[in-house]
């Protein structure tokens, strides 16, 4: 199959990196994928699913394990660097931000940084099709394998979409078939 260009991939990287995340505070890492035998061997972890092997790269969406203060301490002293901004200014949100993540629970950060990884996969999606990027968003794959094979529990990393990308095969039966969605008038509620 045909290979996305450095220049396609590093569009990519570049919307993953920009993609809106509440607070901007990213909590999230993209694993790029080359290697053919790497990816052969992500394929009967994602169900024998082709595109695994068959794509040009294969991109793993993942989230941080913990976000603690120290992670959003770092974020503000970015927005510090970056921006200029006073610390007197930045200070009261950073404390606000510590203070509510310190109130939640595991599971409802988790909850939070997936969701923040789906708008993140959006920007990508939408990237995709502008440059005429195959995408499939896979979420039908054994993730504690990956992180495994991976070793990303070593990361502190936590794989939640696998995103194969490349260029389609012509040869694809799905190619030419038709789109078959609900109505629009069925999902879109107007309120005037």
């Amino acid at each position: 199959s045909k290979t996305l260009s450095e220049e396609k991939l590093n569009i990519l990287k570049e919307t993953f990196n920009l993609a809106a995340t509440s607070y901007g505070l990213q909590p999230l890492k993209l694993l790029v994928i080359s290697n053919a035998e790497l990816k052969t061997q992500l394929m009967p972890l994602t169900y024998n699913q082709t595109q695994v092997r068959d794509a040009s790269h294969v991109l793993i969406l993942c989230v941080e394990k913990n976000i603690d203060e120290k992670f959003i301490t770092d974020h503000f002293k970015r927005v510090e660097g970056h921006r200029n901004t006073p610390r007197n200014i930045l200070e009261p949100f950073e404390k606000a931000l510590i203070a509510n993540f310190s109130e939640k629970q595991t599971p409802e950060i988790r909850q939070w940084m997936i969701n923040q990884l789906y708008l993140t996969l959006g920007a990508l999606l939408t990237v995709c099709a502008m440059e005429n990027i195959d995408a499939c968003p896979i979420e039908g794959f054994e993730p504690k394998k990956y992180n495994e094979l991976l070793g990303l529990d070593k990361e502190g990393l936590e794989s939640v979409i696998v995103l194969p990308v490349g260029y389609r095969d012509e040869s694809d039966f799905f190619i030419n078939l038709k789109k078959v969605r609900r109505g629009v008038n069925e999902l879109i509620i107007d309120m005037d």
